[in-house]
């Protein structure tokens, strides 16, 4: 390992131990309202792939109705109705991620780093896709920061899972790899900032993240949607020439 790894792993500690302390009283009472509300288990384990494509239980705050993932619809507009009136709630307060930090102490997940997938998402990666999964997935990275909308983004799809993989997995992917080729100490602290910030100003901390890829010199494309000032049209991911077309195969 590293010595730049080594320090990133350890304020993953040092970081997410007084975290999970100081939010434990706001996780319980989320996890109680959410029992309250149907009366099932509020926390949800799904699967998912991890580094070295092991798989891993993350942990949330249930937002959905049980059972919402035999649904197969993997990606979430704002609009979609398997969402709970208290989880609705819980997900514009991003606490639903809150239970990512014990993920983090128990070595599965780091702070920063690519958002884990499913399987059936891994399954579509492009061989340069499955690059991003030699390190530690993360609660937070750019991409998450660049579609923190995702809802909004999808919303009125007719197929939101279809939408999400001509939209937003071709720039995630490759907003993602930036961390996964040029992570350092120096940018894995600005992802956390800027993670904060966005919660504060989405403009202040796009105009910034756009200032990092300029310095890093990325592809003007990667600049351009990273500003998010312009719609987003259909691309093909990270490694591939053809935009996907259709799902049906999973």
């Amino acid at each position: 390992m590293t010595f730049s790894k080594l320090v990133r792993r350890a304020m993953d500690y040092a970081i997410s131990f007084p975290v999970v302390l100081v939010a434990l009283p706001f996780g319980l009472i989320a996890l109680l309202a959410v029992y309250a509300e149907d009366r099932h288990n509020p926390i949800y384990a799904p699967v998912r792939i991890g580094k070295d494509s092991k798989s891993f239980r993350m942990f949330k705050i249930r937002t959905m109705v049980p059972n919402a993932d035999k649904s197969k619809v993997d990606s979430t507009s704002d609009s979609d109705n398997r969402v709970t009136k208290v989880g609705r709630l819980i997900r514009q307060t991003k606490l639903d991620e809150i239970l990512q930090f014990v993920n983090v102490l128990v070595g599965t997940m780091s702070i920063v780093g690519p958002r884990p997938n499913i399987g059936r998402e891994v399954a579509l990666y492009t061989d340069e896709e499955r690059r991003l999964l030699t390190v530690l997935p993360g609660i937070s990275d750019l991409s998450s920061i660049v579609f923190s909308d995702l809802g909004t983004i999808l919303d009125g799809a007719a197929d939101a899972n279809l939408a999400y993989n001509q939209l937003v997995r071709p720039w995630k992917s490759r907003l993602a790899m930036i961390y996964v080729d040029h992570g350092s100490v120096s940018l894995y602290f600005n992802i956390i900032l800027l993670t904060a910030l966005n919660g504060i100003s989405r403009r202040a901390a796009l105009n910034k993240i756009v200032n990092i890829l300029k310095r890093m010199k990325v592809a003007p494309a990667i600049e351009k949607v990273a500003s998010r000032k312009n719609p987003l049209v259909p691309h093909a991911p990270l490694g591939a020439e053809e935009i996907v077309q259709s799902r049906s195969n999973l």
